[in-house]
């Protein structure tokens, strides 16, 4: 017969499991979790927000920071799923915070999301207009106070031609028989891979891949954290023209007179197209149409397909790699002018004759064409009617394509000068003067300035003062001290912000 407490032990014992069991529950809920649809991304990008963990059927209010941005209700089993944010417009570059809290106590779950203005590619992407649209750091009033932040000489003999791009904290740019990636904070070099010839193309980034010509005739993919070689396609003779990447597909152009589109994964080819001259213009997509300039022609082809929509004929050799806004094809040619064709039809609607060759690539901006010609200037022409706006004389030939961020036109000279303007006036904001001709054209990134120059170095440029915000330190916000915004409706989950 048991005695009373031998009776009393499976008692005790199933009650500490009972609380035991209470107590894991509670640590449970005590501890919630949120996961994002996305860990990094420009300004205004959609972030998706799911979590769990947290009490079941109350209120959570989804923070960017400091600013409550969503409110959503848990189900029954303590999650929500999906539910769609923005990082504002006003985001700086660097580490900023999600959170999600319970409206009616402290008990919530943070995760961390990084702001970046990348400079992906040539264009700034492979439909862009030269125009860095998220900039938010840089602008006519501060621009001034920028200084040299760093410097990398890639070796002697080693000329810089190429355009640098900028992608997750790494700056890709191309030398004579190589291509380099640097810290973009630092300019420390994190690889390099050599080619058997010269790099003017400029790189392209996208999904962990940088892509660039050679002018030993290939195009090359690379790891783009380690630098190693995944494939390379021959085309037979040198690829100066810079690669865009759109939609799983690589597109440029080669000297043996191709317009190419490659499998982005495997290098494959999916289609070429033969042209009536070397392409040595990078091009361009835009509503499923490759645009770019070889011979004395400008080409629109089918981008799923290759084959020719239409062609214009300009006087001259066509090297200006053309861009597109607003249904307008903008592109420049060696018979000294800017053209502005119908993107549907080819169809001329204005030209501008500067005083020489426009190798340059134009940007456009604001309703403004900004281009070079080697008569010496940079030019802000009428998008629509081809006006001049203004002129600004460097003193030399401009070659580099202009670039624009944040009301801030951006361009080198041959006399090696890196120049800030403001794209209004044409009045000059900053210059910079290297150690030899600049044709390498600026890419604005993450509140700084990237660019190569003929004397071997490449510059990274960004405001000297301990107020750059590009540098600012941001804490995690204490769960006690978020406050909600009353006026928030309910948000229903949103699969697509």
């Amino acid at each position: 017969m048991l005695t009373p407490r031998e009776r009393s032990q499976p008692i005790t014992f199933l009650a500490f499991l009972f609380v035991a069991g209470l107590l894991l529950c509670g640590i449970a809920r005590a501890a919630p979790s949120i996961t994002l649809s996305k860990k990094s991304g420009p300004p205004t990008s959609g972030i998706l927000v799911s979590g769990r963990g947290f009490e079941p059927n109350v209120g959570v209010d989804i923070y960017f920071d400091t600013k409550d941005e969503a409110l959503v209700v848990t189900n029954g089993k303590g999650e929500f799923d999906k539910a769609g944010i923005h990082a504002p417009r006003s985001a700086r570059p660097g580490e900023h915070w999600v959170t999600a809290l319970e409206r009616n106590n402290d008990k919530g779950a943070q995760d961390p999301f990084l702001v970046q203005t990348d400079w992906s590619e040539f264009h700034f992407d492979a439909d862009g207009t030269r125009l860095n649209p998220y900039e938010n750091v840089l602008n006519v009033h501060n621009v001034g106070n920028v200084g040299l932040k760093w410097s990398y000489t890639t070796g002697k003999g080693n000329e810089v031609l190429s355009s640098p791009a900028v992608a997750n904290g790494v700056v890709y740019v191309g030398t004579n028989y190589r291509v380099h990636a640097l810290n973009a904070r630092t300019g420390a070099k994190l690889w390099s891979y050599p080619t058997t010839n010269g790099v003017l193309s400029s790189p392209a980034v996208a999904n962990g891949v940088v892509y660039f010509g050679s002018f030993d005739g290939s195009l090359y993919a690379l790891n783009a954290h380690t630098g190693a070689k995944l494939w390379s396609y021959r085309t037979g003779l040198g690829v100066g023209s810079s690669p865009a990447v759109k939609d799983g597909k690589v597109y440029f152009g080669s000297d043996d007179g191709n317009v190419y589109a490659l499998n982005a994964r495997t290098g494959a080819k999916l289609w070429s197209y033969t042209t009536g001259g070397s392409v040595f213009s990078s091009p361009i997509v835009a509503n499923s149409v490759i645009y770019v300039g070889s011979g004395h022609n400008v080409y629109a082809l089918d981008a799923h397909t290759g084959a020719m929509l239409w062609s214009y004929t300009a006087y001259d050799e066509v090297d200006s790699s053309p861009v597109v806004a607003n249904g307008v094809v903008y592109v420049g040619s060696n018979d000294d002018n800017v053209y502005a064709l119908n993107a549907l039809t080819g169809a001329k609607l204005w030209s501008y004759t500067t005083g020489y060759y426009v190798a340059s690539s134009p940007a456009v901006a604001n309703g403004v064409v900004y281009v070079g010609s080697k008569d010496n200037n940079l030019y802000a022409l009428n998008a629509g009617t081809g006006a001049k706006v203004w002129s600004y004389s460097t003193g030399s030939f401009v070659d580099s394509s202009p670039a624009v961020a944040n009301g801030v036109v951006y361009v080198g000279s041959e006399d090696g000068s890196v120049l800030a303007l403001n794209p209004l006036t044409g009045a000059l904001l900053w210059r910079y003067t290297t150690g030899n001709a600049v044709y390498s054209s600026p890419a604005m990134a993450n509140g700084m300035v990237y660019v190569g120059s003929y004397d071997g170095k490449i510059y990274a440029f960004g405001l000297t003062s301990s107020a750059s915000a590009n540098a600012e330190e941001r804490s995690i916000p204490d769960l006690r001290t978020l406050r909600p915004d009353f006026n928030l409706r309910v948000a229903e989950p949103d699969a697509t912000p």
